[in-house]
């Protein structure tokens, strides 16, 4: 598996693509959520651009329309859960076609043999094969 290496000026780049894309939609969000750990950084850098509340805390379903960020719909496990509420719109940096869900917004598509490593991760973390070949024994 290829890793692919970002910076700052990536991100900065991506958040701001994302931010106009969410502007046009004319959805109106009452609120923006990071999911642990990878939507952290980008929902917060969301939240100032678009000037929209970040929710600390759990998700309110009745709060009007949010926005669930992640880093990146890799196998979309993260946010199938949320995939049967009308109110909640996903974003994402990165998506790969071959996950089980499409988020709502996305800046880059990318491939299923690239393993992104953001600037808040460290430089020599593991791709998913990895972390699979570790638990294997377990």
């Amino acid at each position: 598996m290829k890793k692919v290496y970002l910076h700052w000026g990536i991100i900065e780049a991506a958040t701001t693509r994302l931010a106009h894309d969410i502007k046009d939609s004319k959805i109106k969000f009452s609120s923006i959520y990071g999911l642990p750990r990878g939507g952290l950084v980008p929902a917060v850098i969301l939240s100032h651009k678009l000037n929209i509340p970040y929710q600390k805390d759990d998700i309110d379903y009745g709060d009007g329309n949010i926005l669930l960020v992640d880093d990146i719909c890799d196998t979309g496990e993260t946010l199938h859960p949320y995939a049967g509420y009308p109110q909640i719109h996903t974003v994402t940096i990165h998506y790969k076609k071959s996950a089980m869900i499409q988020p709502s917004f996305w800046w880059k598509e990318v491939t299923d043999n690239e393993w992104i490593v953001y600037p808040w991760e460290q430089a020599n973390s593991k791709t998913i094969q990895d972390y699979k070949n570790a638990t294997k024994g377990e």
